[in-house]
């Protein structure tokens, strides 16, 4: 389905019962809603009501051209506007990689429209923050980002020879007609850009700013992710004020919804179970 809001269209992909509690679902980079479809059957067989969303940058009528508009505070407006449309005043929220960025900062600042959070991959956004700032091994890993926020120069060597350079980022999703499922659109004209603009508009300060969780929160991350390591992962729990609890999964990647749906959805399936 198509959702406007804020003068913008976004693709949302609705499943499960109509009745069920609502879970909203946040992708991250550089996929789209579809890097949840291993996770959301099991949450529909217990009942619940699934909204993929096709974030800023990603859905084709929600791509402006200025870096200023991808920062955090406007993407969480998204999200807010998107639940206004979609007439639900609070979900289950969970969001991968940037989409827990967003959804972190969703549950900090509008707690009354978050009944649980269960964020994937990246920590708290200050704990990361914290973590760049003073770690050498966390420097290191996210030393990506500079060329991420280059522009034309990011989008050169990600996209040159068939987009080799992304799909080789990507080779942790799964067999080749994943890693295409994913690429692909990014080949199509401004998405690339758009995508990496949430780079090139992020801040310290941003991150910095987004204030403690106080819903329910359950934060799942895996120990082979070549971006996060596990002095971020265990800051997370320090700007958690709410029921808090740690999933660390064992010879799992960053991508966890493509690599690990099962013990994923298991543990949205807890946190949400938890608080029903």
């Amino acid at each position: 389905m198509r959702i406007d809001a804020r003068g913008l269209t976004f693709e949302v992909r609705a499943g499960g019962p109509p009745d069920g509690d609502p879970v909203l679902l946040l992708h991250g980079f550089p996929q789209h809603n579809g890097e949840w479809d291993d996770v959301v059957p099991t949450l529909h067989a217990a009942g619940l009501r699934t909204y993929a969303l096709d974030q800023r940058g990603y859905s084709p009528g929600a791509r402006p051209e200025a870096v200023t508009a991808y920062r955090i505070p406007e993407l969480v407006a998204d999200v807010v506007a998107v639940l206004d449309a979609l007439g639900l005043d609070a979900v289950h929220l969970v969001g991968h990689d940037w989409g827990a960025v967003v959804a972190w900062a969703v549950a900090a600042g509008h707690p009354e429209r978050v009944r649980t959070l269960t964020a994937v991959s990246v920590p708290h956004p200050a704990a990361m923050a914290q973590t760049l700032a003073s770690d050498a091994q966390q420097k290191a890993r996210s030393s990506y980002m500079a060329l991420f926020r280059m522009p034309g120069k990011a989008e050169k060597a990600l996209l040159t020879f068939n987009a080799t350079g992304l799909r080789k980022m990507l080779a942790g999703v799964g067999d080749a007609s994943r890693v295409d499922r994913y690429a692909d659109p990014m080949r199509e004209p401004g998405a690339l850009t758009a995508a990496l603009n949430w780079y090139r508009a992020m801040s310290g300060s941003d991150l910095a700013g987004v204030g403690p969780v106080g819903v329910p929160t359950t934060y799942v991350w895996s120990d082979r992710d070549v971006a996060i390591g596990r002095t971020a992962a265990e800051a997370c729990a320090g700007h958690v004020t709410g029921d808090y609890r740690f999933v660390p999964l064992t010879g799992v990647t960053h991508w966890i919804p493509d690599a690990a749906p099962g013990p994923l959805a298991e543990a949205i399936l807890a946190r949400v179970g938890g608080t029903a």
